[in-house]
């Protein structure tokens, strides 16, 4: 269990960093161009994904989003205890992440702490955070059933084409680029209905997914 939970504070550290790392080189990089700045923070967060979840599934499941065991433990696959616990070191990782958002800024001559000024609320921005999380949850779940070996690539394209509705799908990713004044941060006053709507679409993308696979299950004479 150590290991696991070790692997996941780690995992969620990494993926933090190139999120908000790239994103700053991105906007730097980008001249003004939103979409180049935008495609820039996409592509080695979708790359960064298959990596990590590569490397560490098979030690922990490389959930990094606390959305994902709380799924786990309503479908009975964790214990109350290991789903506080995973839930415990992903906040840790977080922490590590602001930590890491803070190395990032300096390493770019900007201040070490920066709240995001990115204001992201109102009914269109959480509708497409629900739809993203859902999707998210709803893709794991597929692969988890018929097809594990692909998670780490439905995972990373899933976020990368994710990104471009600039939603987060990730308490955790969340929480940290409220550190990080940048395109691709948000507004601390945001996090909360993002973190709530988050919750929700996890819930209700696993009693989705447990109807169409049920269905799928008992067409199908493989079982």
């Amino acid at each position: 269990m150590t290991r696991r939970l070790t692997a996941e504070a780690l995992g969620t550290a990494f993926l933090l960093a190139t999120v908000v790392g790239s994103g700053i080189m991105a906007e730097r990089l980008a001249g003004g161009n939103t979409a180049i700045a935008l495609l820039g923070n996409t592509l080695p967060t979708g790359a960064i994904l298959v990596v990590l979840i590569t490397v560490f599934g098979p030690i922990s499941g490389a959930t990094f989003n606390p959305a994902v065991p709380l799924v786990f433990r309503l479908r009975g696959e964790l214990t109350n205890a290991e789903a506080f616990q995973y839930t415990v070191v992903q906040v840790v990782g977080g922490v590590v992440g602001v930590v890491t958002v803070i190395i990032a800024n300096l390493i770019f001559e900007l201040p070490a702490v920066s709240w995001s000024t990115t204001a992201r609320a109102g009914s269109g921005q959480w509708l497409g955070e629900f739809v993203a999380t859902f999707g998210l949850i709803a893709t794991i779940l597929g692969c988890v059933h018929r097809a594990p070996e692909r998670v780490a690539v439905a995972v990373g394209l899933y976020i990368t084409a994710a990104y471009w509705s600039t939603s987060f799908a990730n308490p955790a990713v969340t929480v940290a680029r409220a550190f990080s004044d940048t395109f691709a941060g948000i507004a601390p006053g945001g996090v909360a209905g993002f973190v709530l709507v988050q919750g929700a679409a996890a819930v209700m993308a696993l009693g989705a997914m447990n109807a169409l696979l049920g269905a799928v299950d008992s067409a199908d004479p493989r079982g």
